[in-house]
């Protein structure tokens, strides 16, 4: 692992906090969603459409019912931020302990139990991707990738060193209908809304 001069450091977290305060100024003016990656900003600029929101509502759902009171399915903010890392993600879902979201701003996102992904229509490639490399860099054990285009998905774990950083392991692939095993819970993957043409 290569560690940067102070200066360097200093100079990443400057562009860090510049982008991330440009982010926020445009959260309520521009349609979409904006999260920052090592890469620079990533702009979703549809908004969820009824399948993504639909199958973000079931698996919130699904899981809540399965698991102890006090983890919870998160849907909406905050974010999760990892500022040394310089980068801020929006998980559609996020499984967390109550207890870890008492905190001011942002989601520590080492706390997290799992987080998962309805991928969008306009851009896959920042859910199959971009969050494919970010969560494990930071800490989020547990990634799973449900994705309405094609009606498939797949669970990735065990963060484990590589030449390019941390990455996952394990991956499990699956198709709708089939039970998935996110963390320590199962839930069904039957009935979930695709996109249509």
């Amino acid at each position: 692992m290569t560690i940067a001069p102070g200066n360097a450091r200093q100079g990443t977290s400057h562009v860090y906090r510049a982008m991330r305060k440009l982010v926020e100024s445009m959260d309520d003016t521009i349609p979409g969603k904006f999260e920052v990656t090592k890469t620079g900003i990533v702009h979703d600029m549809m908004a969820p459409v009824g399948p993504h929101e639909l199958t973000t509502l079931h698996l919130r759902k699904r899981l809540e019912k399965i698991m102890p009171d006090e983890i919870v399915a998160h849907t909406g903010e905050p974010d999760v931020e990892d500022e040394s890392e310089g980068i801020l993600r929006r998980p559609d879902v996020m499984v967390i302990a109550w207890e870890d979201m008492e905190v001011p701003g942002s989601f520590d996102p080492r706390t997290l139990i799992a987080a998962i992904e309805v991928v969008s229509r306009s851009n896959p490639e920042n859910d199959w991707v971009g969050k494919v490399a970010d969560y494990p860099l930071l800490g989020i054990p547990v990634y799973a990738i449900f994705d309405p285009r094609t009606g498939t998905g797949t669970v990735l774990t065990d963060i484990h060193s590589t030449p390019d950083g941390p990455r996952y392991a394990t991956r499990k692939d699956f198709v709708y209908g089939e039970d998935v095993t996110i963390g320590d819970w199962t839930i069904s993957s039957e009935n979930l809304p695709l996109y249509g043409d």
